[in-house]
């Protein structure tokens, strides 16, 4: 705290009067046996085993701080039986909150059914009952200052020291076998990935991060230097405790340029050195695609693997064949069972979306050696603004397009159709010169969309089956996926980095250090990089560029959904092709 003393902090709602925490009371040291059948709701999963919960237990930090946690165990392990424990860490709290969660954070709950769930999972981690009758304990701890434990919410960060103590803390208990594991999705991954790349512990066996961002900064508040707090602001207000949380947010405002703080709460995975790893990644998500991908190339442990699945983050989580697979990863580390893993799993099985209508389909889990796989090559396209076209010559005439930057609506599009089969997977990246007569500043945003063979935009939905036909599915992230996309702030173009291979037109990166605004009718390029992209397309079908100033993703839950802009464009962006301003489209082939 007193590092950054510019942080600010805002005061929690008590648990007990949260409107939306999901708070089943203070009840420390209680025990209850589970028997097996037991069900905690109807409808939902009954317990496979006799289980024992005992409920707020506190585990006491290096600094006197008390965490409160909930710990399920086989009731095999009130004899000689020792199990290996899950983590679950999160701020979200303890009991019941995943399925109350998934009933108000998207429609139809993902397609997560009643019975993969007991009623006893916290928000995005797993099922303890489950996972008991895998013959693992789970111990779901409420992070420093989230319901009852003392102290205050941290982003991440410092917040990895509370976790070794607590993994040294599980491997003491009677019941455990001395191995820890991790597992959880978006926080729970980012916890996961911030703690192992800050400390070992030689209790802590495995981590499963199930998606995850590393820069909070550049994936997500200030993603290529535009602003965008508000999803920050939504989960703030979901946290309850006796303490303070950190307003991360409110630092985009203060801090508006990547500094000390930020680099504070930024994570590398490239120090991650030993800790075996079970990854995995999505395109259709708006927060955890590039941090989940970055995690697996840039981690240095050997043993690594990573599964690209072709559905929504909560409703991969909970498949049946899915928690088979974790638990092969699992027992081969955590029990020392030889049951092949590291020989017989693929080091990567990557998913391509087909999209919806398209006679090309998806590509689920297909082996592979590495990602990006080493047979892509890059393709560069083109943009011609007379034909609103990409080809892979250089148009020969200037032309120009615009449209209006404050606009939810308003875009620049420019499409090619491949005249073959084609699968793109990688990271696309594009290279526009743009002016902007009105203003010294302007916000872009550019997007892949892709067509049928008529040119139609096709969408990509995140389950299958779904309830009803895709024109019924609403239009939120959390059920369908339009295209990947690349962001941003004009004025961040002089803090793009020196290229790595010498290519000026190559990947950019940008370290958002600095900023210039440009002059209000000056042509500039502007290197623009793309989130990880993996598509199919059949033969005639096409893919669009399209541009504009605004985020042109569907909003993660309807409770997101912008009714205006929030940008800061002034009037008409112009895109320039042709002769000298070779704006176009890089996308990788394989």
């Amino acid at each position: 705290m007193t590092q950054f003393p510019d942080l600010p902090y805002k005061p929690l709602t008590h648990p007990f009067t949260h409107f939306i925490f999901k708070y089943n009371g203070f009840h420390p040291n209680k025990t209850y046996l589970l028997p097996k059948g037991h069900v905690r709701e109807s409808g939902y999963q009954a317990s496979p085993v006799d289980a024992i919960w005992e409920q707020d237990t506190a585990i006491e930090m290096r600094d006197s701080i008390k965490l409160y946690t909930d710990v399920f165990r086989p009731a095999t392990t009130s004899g000689a039986e020792k199990v290996p424990a899950i983590i679950p860490w999160s701020p979200y709290g303890k009991v019941g909150t995943g399925s109350q969660t998934y009933d108000n954070m998207g429609p139809w709950r993902m397609g997560i059914p009643f019975q993969a769930l007991s009623g006893y999972e916290t928000f995005e981690g797993p099922n303890p009952l489950e996972w008991c009758g895998r013959g693992y304990a789970v111990v779901d701890v409420d992070a420093r200052g989230a319901g009852n434990s003392e102290g205050d919410i941290a982003f991440w960060g410092g917040a990895a020291i509370d976790i070794y103590d607590t993994i040294t803390w599980i491997a003491a208990q009677p019941w455990c076998n001395g191995s820890v594991v991790m597992m959880g999705n978006s926080w729970l991954a980012i916890s996961q990935i911030n703690f192992s790349s800050r400390f070992t512990h030689p209790n802590l066996k495995a981590i499963a991060p199930w998606e995850a961002l590393t820069d909070p900064y550049d994936h997500s508040l200030c993603r290529g230097g535009v602003p965008s707090t508000h999803f920050f602001q939504m989960i703030m207000g979901g946290f309850a405790g006796s303490g303070r949380v950190e307003d991360l947010g409110s630092m985009v405002s203060k801090r508006p340029l990547f500094d000390e703080f930020w680099e504070s709460k930024r994570i590398f995975p490239e120090r991650i050195r030993d800790v075996p790893m079970y990854l995995t990644a999505s395109y259709s998500t708006g927060l955890h695609c590039e941090g989940s991908f970055e995690t697996f190339e840039r981690a240095q442990t050997p043993r690594k693997w990573l599964r690209v699945h072709n559905t929504q983050e909560w409703n991969d989580i909970y498949k049946p064949e899915v928690l088979d697979d974790l638990q092969r990863f699992y027992d081969f580390y955590a029990k020392g069972i030889q049951n092949g893993w590291e020989t017989d799993t693929p080091r990567v099985r990557l998913s391509l979306l087909g999209y919806e209508n398209s006679p090309a389909k998806t590509v689920v889990e297909r082996p592979e050696e590495e990602w990006p796989p080493a047979r892509q090559s890059l393709r560069k396209y083109y943009l011609d603004a007379s034909t609103r076209s990409m080809s892979t010559s250089k148009p020969e005439n200037v032309s120009s397009i615009s449209h209006e930057g404050h606009s939810l609506t308003a875009s620049s599009d420019f499409s090619l159709y491949f005249p073959e089969y084609t699968e793109l997977c990688g990271r696309p990246y594009a290279k526009l010169y743009m002016s902007c007569p009105s203003h010294a500043d302007f916000d872009i945003s550019i997007q892949l969309r892709k067509l049928s063979s008529t040119g139609e935009p096709l969408e990509s939905l995140n389950w299958s089956p779904m309830p009803k036909p895709a024109p019924e599915v609403p239009d939120v992230n959390v059920t369908k996926h339009l295209g990947q996309q690349g962001m941003l702030r004009v004025s961040h173009h002089i803090s793009l980095l020196p290229p790595e291979d010498g290519d000026e037109d190559g990947f950019p990166h940008y370290d958002h250090k600095s900023r210039q605004d440009i002059v209000p009718g000056d042509i500039v390029p502007l290197l623009v990089p793309i989130w990880p992209v993996g598509m199919v397309f059949g033969a005639g079908e096409g893919l669009m560029l399209r541009v504009s100033g605004h985020n042109m993703s569907l909003p993660e839950v309807e409770m997101m959904r912008l009714r205006e802009p929030v940008d800061e464009n002034v009037g008409a962006q112009v895109v320039h092709t042709g002769g000298k301003y070779r704006s176009f489209l890089v996308v990788p082939v394989i």
